[in-house]
């Protein structure tokens, strides 16, 4: 996922991708502790979208208050 993807989603759209992240996100860390994890780079890559999700929530939020 990239920011200029994210930036055409609705605010609806944007939380339920926030909440499939921190599902996904879960299942990973859950794979990780019983080492059934193969693909070790997608955790960070899942980190990073989280963020990127938040921040365009909080800037919206940021921009709707002023």
């Amino acid at each position: 996922m990239n920011a200029a993807d994210l930036r055409t989603k609705s605010d609806d759209e944007l939380k339920q991708a926030l909440q499939d992240l921190r599902k996904e996100s879960f299942n990973l860390r859950f794979q990780s502790a019983s080492g059934q994890l193969e693909n070790t780079a997608r955790v960070r890559q899942v980190k990073r979208d989280i963020s990127r999700v938040k921040t365009l929530i909080s800037e919206r939020v940021r921009a709707t208050a002023s």
